[in-house]
């Protein structure tokens, strides 16, 4: 399938997406997040994904200069329409992703950029970096699950702090705070992000994809709901061939050879 915001490369089990639209930061139009929604319905073999930006910006938020139905600025609950019909599914689509997750941070991540990037299962940042939710400069609220993933990432304190108050909170300090997974030198960044994403696409998938589930559960659900899905997904995670492969590798002391299945 072609894109015109975003672009999309296939690598073995790794799949990349970069958010194309560096003239603009690569700020969201609706059309980029239904792509970016459409990319994660069709991972095809992948078993990773990461995206990033091109250009200086990973994403500087929801385009407030795109018109048309569903836009922010097209009026009569424009905003409304567009994360009920563009920004909400897409950021779904990548929380709820069946394979490993991973954003390397190479600029400006805001309003719905900064959304996109802890939806992720691992944040890994530039230290030229910084995450904002810039909506109180111009009197709305954080979307796209801002206030959901805030939350829970870092408490209510900071994430008052960085919805009420409307400050950059650069690579660094998001590290600090456990934001993110880890804040890189500039130059390091994609080397590391990628050998990230490679570990974890040959990794055993069918594991990786239960822990997410389990992890989506600890956080809305009981500990006996939990104690259940673990012993339930332990079960299904014992009878797949990546498990089998795990335990022999250990008694015959080798690096296991993870196939997905």
């Amino acid at each position: 399938m072609s894109y015109e915001t975003i672009k999309v490369e296939t690598s073995g089990p790794l799949k990349t997406i970069t958010l194309n639209r560096p003239d603009r930061l690569n700020a969201m139009p609706p059309q980029m997040a239904d792509e970016l929604g459409e990319a994660f319905y069709d991972l095809g073999e992948a078993r990773a994904v990461l995206i990033t930006g091109e250009g200086k910006g990973f994403c500087s938020g929801a385009d407030l200069a795109a018109r048309g139905e569903g836009s922010a600025l097209s009026g009569n609950g424009g905003s409304h329409q567009a994360l009920q019909n563009h920004y909400n599914p897409a950021i779904s689509q990548v929380l709820r992703a069946p394979v490993p997750v991973i954003c390397a941070v190479n600029g400006p991540a805001a309003g719905v950029g900064c959304s996109l990037a802890l939806a992720a299962d691992f944040t890994i940042a530039s230290k030229k970096a910084y995450f904002l939710q810039a909506f109180v400069n111009i009197g709305l609220v954080p979307d796209g699950g801002s206030t959901w993933l805030l939350a829970r990432a870092i408490g209510r304190a900071r994430a008052t702090r960085m919805m009420m108050l409307g400050e950059k909170i650069g690579a660094e300090q998001a590290e600090d705070w456990g934001l993110i997974y880890k804040a890189v030198e500039a130059d390091d960044l994609m080397g590391e992000a990628n050998a990230l994403a490679e570990k974890l696409a040959n990794g055993p998938t069918q594991a990786i994809r239960l822990m997410k589930e389990n992890l989506n559960l600890a956080l809305d659900g009981s500990v006996q709901q939990v104690f259940v899905r673990e012993a339930e997904t332990q079960r299904l995670a014992g009878d797949s061939n990546d498990a089998k492969e795990g335990g022999m590798a250990f008694l015959q002391k080798r690096k296991a050879e993870f196939k997905g299945n």
